[in-house]
């Protein structure tokens, strides 16, 4: 049968003790997704969110076996501001993660700051970007990520696709732009689901007991239709969840034993 017609994967669920297991485990897998990827193609192409998830990265800073020359970075999504203003993403990123390894700035890959007065020019001129990447080497309809690496809004938004906006029904572009966010600030870039939704492996990571309603309802109710929950890669593709067992509290969906 055509693996395009194979039903995606039920999400593996990932419960950690602590915060700091949670961190220990989650670099283990990126460790393991980057050679993978290395190995079969030479480069491992990854897309990273804001909020906590920078710092629960830690576990890569002086990792032996990451190799930071062989990463091709992008966002997830992006505030439209400056890059050294402290709500962009990718200053997070810098802050937390990129400052503290080898990683070549020419591997980074943040917005264009010269286009933040026409949020559509600057959605497409990052949509160029990944094309350069991807389109060129892999001939995808969408690009297919080796990891996308997000975190979930109390709402239950991810990147910057809220519950309830258009957005959530985008179906073409790669990424897209919002000028009427929630959560400030209102201006923002993202990638669609249909990119989510192409990736080999997407991971969410939660922790703590702020997140146990919400991360219950994503998991154990997708039918509410959260955009988290919408996040299904298409076969071969895999969802993952790593969060500790404060988040997990509510959760009734089974629990995997953590294995690579």
């Amino acid at each position: 049968m055509p693996s395009i017609h194979q039903p995606p994967s039920p999400p593996v669920l990932y419960s950690f003790d602590s915060p700091n297991e949670l961190t220990e485990k989650l670099a283990e897998f990126i460790v393991k997704a980057q050679t993978e990827a290395v190995n079969k193609k030479g480069r491992f192409t990854v897309a990273l969110s804001g909020g906590s998830l920078p710092k629960q990265l830690n576990k890569l800073i002086g990792h032996p076996a990451v190799k930071w020359d062989r990463w091709q970075v992008f966002f997830a999504d992006e505030r439209c501001v400056p890059l050294d203003h402290e709500d962009s993403n990718y200053n997070l990123c810098r802050k937390e993660l990129f400052s503290k390894v080898p990683i070549p700035e020419r591997n980074i890959h943040p917005i264009d700051v010269s286009l933040l007065d026409d949020l559509e020019e600057l959605s497409d001129a990052y949509e160029k970007e990944l094309i350069n990447e991807f389109a060129q080497k892999d001939s995808a309809r969408f690009p297919v990520f080796d990891l996308i690496l997000l975190g979930i809004g109390p709402d239950g938004h991810t990147c910057s696709l809220f519950p309830g906006h258009d957005l959530l029904t985008e179906e073409d572009r790669w990424v897209a732009y919002i000028e009427d966010s929630p959560k400030p600030p209102p201006r923002r870039i993202t990638l669609t689901f249909p990119v989510l939704n192409h990736a080999l492996r997407v991971v969410f990571v939660a922790a703590g007991e702020s997140k146990a309603d919400v991360l219950s309802t994503i998991i154990d109710h997708p039918e509410a239709g959260l955009p988290a929950s919408r996040v299904k890669p298409s076969h071969p593709g895999q969802v993952y969840w790593y969060v500790d067992n404060a988040a997990s509290a509510k959760v009734e969906y089974p629990k995997s034993e953590f294995k690579l």
